[in-house]
């Protein structure tokens, strides 16, 4: 029996446990994010969002638990084949001009690099093109967070896991970063995004979800969120979601 490509989700996290010594980093956590989604997990500092990321992208092994790319375990490397990832604390290599990193990223991923199109999206994010000839040593935050941003986007895959991606950004940046992920979201590609910011995932996220001390408290849309907490803003929706007590 064959399973439908339309059935596969583009994550599914099932029953996943981690533990750093008496720690617990994720507590039977299980998600699934459908394609053609705008994804937004949230939780405090510490909640478990790292661990999942790390454990998502096989930088951690899990305790237990599965989790799966496209319907390909996480665990093998041809599972990041449809993936873009951006961490937090991006530290591109500093003696790269602008152009040279994408190239370079691109170059890793098969994809053709295209000055045009380098252009065009430096022009998307609010990043003059003189970037494309700086080094990145000489970058600020917000300009290296958009040079990350630009190589994920162009890198035209199916799935975008971004790691606080408008941090270091200004408000115009900001938007124009929303723009480039609705953008993305309607040509059918998949957002995954943890965020602080619940403003950005109330207006951008299709669904969402929140983690607290590793276990999942929530997963829907913003607007059912707050329904459910009867609550005027997505802040005190979220505050009231892990002030919950847990079912054991």
């Amino acid at each position: 029996m064959t399973i439908s490509s339309a059935c596969v989700q583009a994550l599914r996290c099932a029953r996943v446990r981690k533990r750093y010594g008496p720690a617990v980093a994720l507590d039977d956590f299980s998600l699934t994010v459908a394609p053609s989604q705008t994804f937004g997990l949230v939780g405090m500092n510490g909640a478990g969002k790292t661990t999942l990321l790390k454990c998502l992208l096989d930088f951690s092994e899990p305790d237990g638990g599965e989790i799966e790319i496209f319907g390909v375990s996480s665990r093998l490397t041809r599972a990041r084949s449809r993936l873009a990832f951006l961490p937090e604390r991006f530290n591109p290599p500093f003696y790269l001009t602008g152009g040279d990193f994408l190239r370079y990223m691109l170059q890793l991923q098969d994809v053709v690099y295209r000055g045009e199109d380098a252009e065009r999206m430096f022009v998307a994010l609010d990043l003059d093109l003189s970037a494309l000839a700086k080094p990145v040593r000489a970058f600020s935050k917000g300009m290296t967070q958009k040079l990350g941003l630009a190589a994920c986007l162009l890198s035209g895959k199916d799935l975008y896991i971004l790691d606080e991606p408008t941090s270091g950004l200004d408000p115009k940046a900001r938007a124009l970063l929303k723009a480039q992920l609705r953008a993305a979201r309607d040509a059918g590609k998949t957002v995954f995004f943890t965020s602080h910011a619940l403003a950005d995932v109330d207006e951008l996220c299709d669904q969402m979800a929140v983690i607290h001390q590793g276990r999942l408290r929530f997963a829907g849309t913003p607007n059912e969120l707050r329904e459910r907490h009867v609550a005027a803003s997505l802040e005190q929706a979220f505050l009231a979601c892990i002030e919950q007590p847990m079912a054991v």
